[in-house]
C-alpha cells in the first residue's frame, strides 16, 4: 500500500472519523486495500509520542510500538477497537495506545 504507484490511484478521505477510500482503477486488487488500509486512532502514551504523531508528514513511512485498546470513560462512553484487519464498515477502525513511533524513511 505504500508503493506511490498504488496510492496515486486512490483517492483517501476522512469525515466524522469515518475513513473512506475511491478508485476508478484498482492499481492492486480491492481486498488487499480493504486488508492494508485503515481508519487508526492514535492514543499517545506520553508528550514524546504526540510530538512524533504530530511532526509525521505525507509520503513517510513509519513504525509503531503500541496495543490496539478499548476506551471506557467514567460518564459510560465507550469506545471498542477492532481486533483484525480482514473487517471493514462499521466497527472495523483500531485504536492504538502507541508507545513509541519511528519514520522508518522520509
Amino acid at each position: 500500500m505504500s508503493d506511490e504507484s498504488v496510492i496515486n490511484n486512490i483517492t483517501f478521505s476522512q469525515s466524522n472519523r469515518w475513513y473512506y477510500w475511491r478508485t476508478d482503477a484498482f492499481p492492486i486488487p480491492r481486498r488487499e486495500i480493504e486488508t492494508s488500509s485503515a481508519n487508526m486512532h492514535m492514543i499517545p502514551a506520553n508528550e514524546f509520542v504526540e510530538d512524533a504523531l504530530k511532526s509525521v508528514k505525507k509520503g513517510d513511512i513509519i513504525q509503531l510500538v503500541g496495543s490496539l485498546v478499548n476506551v471506557d470513560a467514567n460518564d459510560g462512553w465507550r469506545w471498542r477497537s477492532s481486533m483484525t484487519r480482514t473487517d471493514t464498515g462499521g466497527g472495523s477502525c483500531e485504536l492504538i495506545w502507541v508507545e513509541n513511533l519511528s519514520i522508518v524513511t522520509p
